[in-house]
């Protein structure tokens, strides 16, 4: 059986290719940037696709090149789109849409067909954003919201055939958050604002995913699980 990993270069997407390959699943990686797929490929030894997931083409391609054995697909995709309400326009709410849910339901779609077949899994993102409320996430809040919603109606489309579940995390430490990480006083602030006290891993994010793509999580449907240092649902005493 194979998994694809959709934005498999970016943190999360690489942390779980490596999480699956450690326990001899087999991967196929996709993302835009074919330097670093080539560089991940030369790490990890496993297949590759080029693909922009804002083209339905490119993301049936990679699902084709995937082949029939394709039993599990996590979609790494995703942005951080941030501005007050006063600022943002029809464009920028396209743009979170169409990469964050949008692009989610094309690589669905196109992978329906193999995933029932399979009785396999599927993993998307949201963001802690949704269920929490934050200023200047009017944009990726509707988009992700949209992922939760899409999680919810393909489950009850797919079961009991195949299953889907998401994971909404905060903020981590990855490449697409470097803008608001790279400050080290900035990231500490925003570090102290969760009860952990401490920015996600990508890894932290990648093993629930491991375990929503194995057969451990055989009767987990249509939920969406929060990653975020306990920052949606508890209040710090500090």
């Amino acid at each position: 059986m194979t998994t694809l990993i959709f934005g498999a270069t970016g943190g999360v997407g690489a942390a779980l290719a490596r999480r699956l390959v450690d326990r001899d699943v087999v991967v196929h990686l996709a993302g835009r940037d074919a330097s670093k797929l080539a560089a991940l490929h030369d790490e990890l030894g496993s297949p590759t696709s080029v693909c922009d997931v804002l083209d339905d083409a490119q993301i049936a391609a990679a699902v084709e090149a995937a082949g029939p054995d394709l039993s599990g697909l996590a979609f790494c995709v995703g942005s951080i789109d941030l501005a007050p309400l006063r600022r943002v326009d029809r464009d920028l709410v396209r743009k979170s849409v169409e990469l964050n849910a949008v692009s989610a339901a094309m690589a669905l779609k196109a992978a329906e067909g193999a995933l029932k077949k399979n009785n396999g899994s599927a993993v998307l993102f949201s963001s802690v954003a949704v269920a929490q409320g934050f200023a200047q996430h009017a944009a990726i809040s509707a988009a992700k919201g949209a992922v939760e919603g899409l999680v919810r109606a393909v489950a009850a489309e797919w079961a009991p055939k195949a299953r889907i579940n998401a994971i909404a995390p905060s903020l981590m430490k990855t490449g697409i958050a470097e803008p608001m990480t790279a400050n080290e006083t900035v990231a500490d602030g925003i570090a102290k604002m969760h009860p952990m006290a401490r920015l996600g891993e990508a890894n932290d994010a990648a093993a629930l995913a491991d375990f929503l793509l194995s057969e451990d999580a055989g009767w987990i449907c249509g939920e969406v699980f929060a990653v975020d240092g306990g920052r949606g649902r508890v209040r710090s005493r500090g």
